[in-house]
């Protein structure tokens, strides 16, 4: 890989903030890029305000980098012209200034959702072989696009592109099921490290979570990266599960890889009510 910096895309969002304070402690130089100005930046850090949907621009940012990290999109359920423009066609546009530019190495922020309907193993943990598209939300689908964009990318240009299916990427675990996914900001830093380190990686889609005592996913493929994650979300147990109480293994919450994605409130209709009342 080249000594350029890694363009980081959504920049400004939560696991962009994370990456930006704890790439560089790994050696590696950033160019950030949100459609919104940072409000700080780390030393040697550039940074570029853009749409990650502007081919032109994103051409520019990619020039001279090492990687692109496509983070940029809409956090959570949209309606689908959000989650369309914010998630699929960055993905696309990210993807294709990285093949004009020269740059090899491509790392994508994908999601359990893309599997979000898949049920949970009876015994033992999921291999992402297991866990085939089951999109859960509009959100899913375009997890979904953006693994086939990839897998697109390295059959026909011969790039090298890592799908990371993040769980809760949080400063620490809220509810009972984030004890099962959670993804620590120190290992949300390690993961990305080791999908930018791996040698020739062709295409991988990876699970994204800590080495929680709780898991759900098996984390084998993304230790073959050379992900080696350091934390546990079990500290957190006692407190949350004396709050909200045991799991239920016959509630959907805990059932299905997606968790609350899955439930009806998250109907397209009732998404477009929703964003429709926060936007008077």
């Amino acid at each position: 890989m080249s000594g350029g910096p890694v363009l980081i895309t959504g920049a400004a969002g939560g696991v962009g903030t994370v990456l930006r304070g704890g790439l560089p402690e790994k050696g590696w130089a950033l160019r950030s890029l949100d459609v919104v100005e940072l409000q700080e930046t780390r030393p040697g850090e550039e940074h570029r305000v853009a749409d990650a949907a502007d081919l032109a621009a994103m051409v520019d940012a990619a020039t001279g980098a090492s990687a692109v990290v496509q983070l940029a999109g809409h956090r959570g359920e949209a309606t689908w012209p959000v989650i369309a423009h914010s998630h699929i066609e960055t993905t696309r546009t990210a993807l294709e200034a990285a093949r004009r530019a020269g740059v090899q190495r491509v790392v994508l922020a994908s999601s359990n959702h893309a599997t979000g309907f898949t049920p949970r193993p009876a015994g033992g943990l999921l291999r992402e072989a297991d866990a085939p598209h089951r999109p859960d939300t509009y959100y899913g689908v375009a997890k979904v696009t953006m693994e086939a964009l990839g897998s697109l990318y390295v059959d026909r240009y011969g790039m090298d592109v890592v799908c990371l299916r993040i769980g809760s990427a949080f400063p620490e675990p809220t509810t009972v099921r984030q004890l099962a996914t959670w993804l620590s900001p120190g290992d949300t830093v390690r993961l990305v490290d080791a999908a930018l380190r791996a040698p020739s990686p062709g295409y991988a889609v990876v699970w994204g979570i800590s080495a929680n005592t709780r898991a759900w996913w098996d984390l084998s493929a993304a230790r073959a990266l050379g992900y080696d994650p350091q934390d546990d979300a079990e500290p957190y147990a006692e407190a949350l599960i004396e709050a909200y109480g045991e799991p239920d293994p016959d509630d959907p919450v805990h059932a299905r890889v997606g968790g609350e994605y899955t439930l009806p409130d998250l109907d397209a209709d009732e998404v477009e009510a929703r964003m429709g009342e926060e936007g008077r």
